[in-house]
């Protein structure tokens, strides 16, 4: 499970300001100003919405005097600005709707007259309403004229409601072509935003989602821990959380799934360490790509779903090396001990040995490389080390079968010698173990599934290398000599029998142990 804000991974993190209204849904110059003189001369952290006023500010060297600073916190979600025009004292507020309204006892009307708000409250918040339909970000602006300073925070009480600050951040192009992709790596996605629910009902209808299932924090805060572990499956959007929320979340989620965080913010830090993976991208927070796992170079989820899939294809080829390793060691030791005790000979000289590791080890560096089927990439891998030692019991016990079978064919039907026996068991184990690292490397059968041309091409070269071998020159000093026809014969029918069956009893093994 991806948890993720909205802001620059969802959408495209350029704050625009659509628009400046009054309470009765007019263009407003007057807000427009408030609003403009609220942000340029704030000094707290800089955020996209200021910038994004800071912008539209046509008259930057107009004479205004600052006369005190609220700064903006969690709890208050406003920022209050006291500045001096050369006519007036004006206090100006700007922050959340609702963190606005409850401060506000007057409201401008569009002619610039100031009335009661109360008969105008429900109207108010039902243009809100409305904006976040529309798929607006607001925030509102709240004024009044004042006399004493310094400024303090009493000073936020009775003021004047000027209007609404429309804000847009639009849906990244092929957003839910990337939301897309990660279901199909069964990846779930949940939205965590401090947004109010209706820009994120909104947001939700514009990613596809019909009737997205939006938990806000209030009700977050009301639902106890049990209750929120069963609910949160079914959310699709968490809006108006608090930051300490984020980790709330985060930890339920974890009670069912393996959760990922996706932010970048001073208040991510505590989400991104509770996360079984933290992620931020490189214009993080400092202290938020401290906490990270992975720091990304792009805010995009399509990023996400590279690295997810190539995660797993380099698990997947992991495992390749691992089962056939595990599978061949375990399977030549036990032909090893059982031709001691039948053979009055070595069954292969150690310079043999020394080089069939070196012909099969040689393609096997190319693993890493190799192509993984989508079956294999759609789920993730889990590691279990009961799977590996039932695989290396059972492949080896396959293997040594086969191994043995080759002893009792060489002995007793070919009559073979010392030096003979060698070379047809050498050449054997070489090409059994090429052909195993093509069975293995597929959950199908192995010639519904194309390998990468290197690896292909290296096995091939091992393959003809080891035939041919035994017929150089320089073969006697390996202990290795010319095959007649007949023994080459019966060792690749051994070879064709040994991958028929080790491909059948591969798809019988993935089967049962579905998810390896």
């Amino acid at each position: 499970m991806l948890c993720s804000d909205k802001t620059g991974t969802i959408t495209e993190g350029t704050i625009i300001v659509d628009g400046t209204v009054d309470f009765e849904g007019n263009n407003c110059e007057f807000t427009k100003k408030l609003a403009i003189w609220n942000a340029s001369f704030e000094t707290g952290y800089s955020n996209p919405i200021d910038e994004a006023l800071k912008i539209l500010n046509t008259n930057p060297n107009e004479k205004i005097i600052k006369t005190g600073e609220i700064p903006f916190d969690f709890l208050r979600k406003r920022l209050s600005i006291g500045i001096d025009n050369g006519t007036d004292k004006i206090f100006i507020s700007k922050g959340a709707f609702d963190q606005i309204l409850e401060i506000c006892t007057y409201v401008r009307c569009s002619n610039g007259e100031i009335k009661k708000i109360t008969p105008f409250t429900q109207n108010i918040k039902d243009r809100y309403t409305q904006f976040g339909f529309d798929g607006y970000r607001v925030i509102a602006v709240g004024y009044k004229n004042y006399i004493d300073d310094p400024i303090q925070k009493s000073e936020e009480s009775e003021m004047i409601f000027a209007g609404y600050v429309l804000l847009k951040d639009p849906v990244k192009v092929g957003i839910t072509e990337t939301i897309g992709q990660l279901r199909k790596l069964n990846v779930g996605l949940k939205i965590i935003t401090g947004d109010n629910k209706n820009v994120a009902k909104s947001i939700g209808m514009q990613l596809g989602i019909d009737h997205p299932v939006i938990m806000t924090g209030k009700e977050l805060f009301n639902t106890s821990s049990e209750a929120l572990r069963l609910k949160v499956k079914s959310i699709d959007i968490f809006a108006e959380v608090e930051p300490h929320q984020k980790e709330i979340i985060i930890q339920a989620l974890r009670k069912s799934f393996t959760v990922a965080y996706m932010g970048d913010g001073i208040n991510d830090v505590s989400a991104l360490n509770a996360a079984d993976v933290g992620i931020c991208v490189d214009n993080s927070a400092d202290v938020a790509k401290e906490a990270a796992d992975f720091v990304l170079m792009q805010k995009d989820l399509s990023v996400l779903v590279e690295g997810i899939r190539e995660g797993r294809k380099t698990f997947a080829n992991t495992l390749k090396y691992i089962y056939i390793s595990t599978g061949s060691t375990f399977g030549n030791m036990f032909s090893v001990a059982t031709a001691s005790l039948i053979l009055p000979f070595l069954p292969m000289l150690p310079k043999q040995i020394l080089l069939t590791n070196f012909i099969s080890d040689f393609p096997y560096m190319m693993i890493a490389s190799d192509n993984v089927d989508e079956e294999q990439l759609s789920k993730p891998g889990k590691w279990n080390q009961k799977i590996i030692n039932r695989y290396m019991i059972i492949f080896g016990i396959h293997s040594s079968f086969f191994d043995v079978l080759t002893f009792v064919v060489l002995l007793y039907i070919l009559k073979a010698k010392e030096s003979t026996f060698q070379t047809s068991w050498f050449i054997e184990s070489v090409l059994t173990e090429l052909c195993i690292l093509f069975i293995i490397r597929t959950h199908k059968s192995f010639f519904k599934s194309q390998p990468s041309t290197i690896l292909f091409i290296l096995s091939m070269i091992g393959l003809l290398f080891t035939i041919v071998l035994p017929y150089l020159s320089f073969a006697q000093k390996l202990g290795l000599v010319p095959l007649s026809i007949i023994q080459l014969s019966s060792m690749i029918s051994i070879i064709v029998a040994y991958i028929i069956t080790a491909d059948i009893l591969k798809i019988w093994f993935f089967k049962k142990y579905k998810g390896v």
